[in-house]
């Protein structure tokens, strides 16, 4: 009797071919199309380009994932977990933006949705394994820890949003296309004329999607004007419409005036609701050597202890960067880098890597520059 596998079916392509391969690989698939927002009842208005449109992206995709399923001959559900996307993910969401920070929704989504309800759903239904269309890979090895390696197409891995999950998760998922690029991907649903082979991906907001990103928050965060100040004269050039609207090393839409360089933002001061921006070569203000992670998930069981050398990423798609970590306890670390690093900021994630093997990583806490803290980032 074949396994069966439970596959998230999103309407795009990538979940598309992920479901060709799997039968492929003779297991019994059914797709589960996850309906995690709802426009309306999460009062989901202003920013919202989508509200006059006569079918809703959501209902859109769903209909695309319906038309992938009969065209390859599976099962498709649709499974409701609105409840738990609001209470596990966007409210962390808004409360990271509300002190200024800038989070990272997709990390939370496939710990606590796709890898989590998700994966309880696919247990309750008598799952051997479920799927998802990510570009990563696994290693599954009969009585030992599972692996996860990076996508063959370094374009496209998502390692980098996979960095929450554990054993239990890790034993349990199959990434199907984690082997394949992204243009192999478009071919194979082009020869096999799936229906959303030419469809583009998605972007925005893990499951929300494309928004007006200053009025969608508006929706839930009150603005809060505030100044604009030079970081090295402390003059206030300007001001601001609200700190949690602006990104560190942001160039456009800040709206100062006068000749000279360009302004850059550099830094925030949230108790204060202070902007601090650099003109020019920001650099200074944005290097930094060290950074305190905490909530550090490390996918191995086999932790190490004391002082460890690999490599990092601190946004997506940036390159490797070497560091040494030095674990404070068993989820906080303090990683030191090879070569000073721009731009890391506290909210986003660390991800760190040996080779193509993904370790784990957690959440940038704050920032250092010689052992002193950048209090601005």
């Amino acid at each position: 009797m074949s396994q069966r596998v439970v596959l998230g079916l999103s309407g795009g392509v990538d979940s598309a071919v992920a479901a060709y391969v799997l039968k492929q690989q003779g297991y019994e698939v059914i797709g589960v199309f996850m309906r995690n927002w709802d426009s309306t009842l999460n009062n989901d208005i202003l920013g919202n380009p989508t509200n006059g449109n006569d079918i809703c992206p959501q209902e859109q995709d769903y209909n695309d994932a319906l038309a992938v399923a009969k065209h390859l001959g599976i099962e498709l559900r649709r499974v409701d977990f609105i409840k738990e996307y609001w209470d596990h993910v966007f409210q962390y969401f808004l409360e990271e933006y509300a002190k200024g920070r800038t989070p990272n929704p997709d990390i939370l989504c496939n710990k606590h949705i796709k890898f989590k309800a998700f994966l309880d759903y696919a247990m309750s239904i008598d799952a051997d394994y479920i799927a998802t269309g990510h570009y990563a890979r696994v290693e599954h090895h009969d009585g030992k820890e599972s692996v996860m390696l990076r996508g063959v197409d370094n374009n496209k891995d998502q390692t980098y949003f996979l960095c929450q999950l554990n054993q239990k998760q890790l034993n349990a998922s199959l990434f199907p296309i984690g082997h394949l690029t992204k243009p192999e991907v478009r071919k194979i649903a082009e020869d096999l004329k799936i229906p959303v082979a030419y469809k583009k991906d998605s972007t925005g907001i893990c499951f929300i999607g494309e928004r007006n990103f200053k009025e969608f928050l508006k929706n839930y965060i009150p603005a809060k004007e505030g100044k604009i100040v030079d970081i090295k004269t402390k003059k206030v050039v300007g001001e601001h419409q609200g700190i949690m609207y602006y990104t560190i090393g942001q160039r456009k839409g800040l709206n100062i005036g006068g000749e000279g360089d360009a302004w850059f933002v550099v830094g925030k001061e949230y108790d204060d609701n202070v902007l601090y921006v650099a003109r020019g070569n920001q650099n200074q203000w944005l290097l930094s050597d060290g950074a305190l992670v905490t909530d550090v998930n490390w996918i191995s069981n086999e932790k190490p202890q004391g002082e460890y050398e690999c490599t990092a990423k601190f946004r997506y798609r940036q390159k490797d960067n070497d560091v040494t970590l030095h674990f404070i306890d068993d989820m906080t670390v303090y990683v030191t880098f090879k070569n000073s690093i721009k731009a890391v900021t506290p909210g986003q994630a660390a991800v760190f890597y040996q080779g193509d093997v993904c370790l784990g990583g957690g959440m940038i806490e704050k920032v250092y520059k010689e052992d002193k803290e950048l209090e601005y980032l």
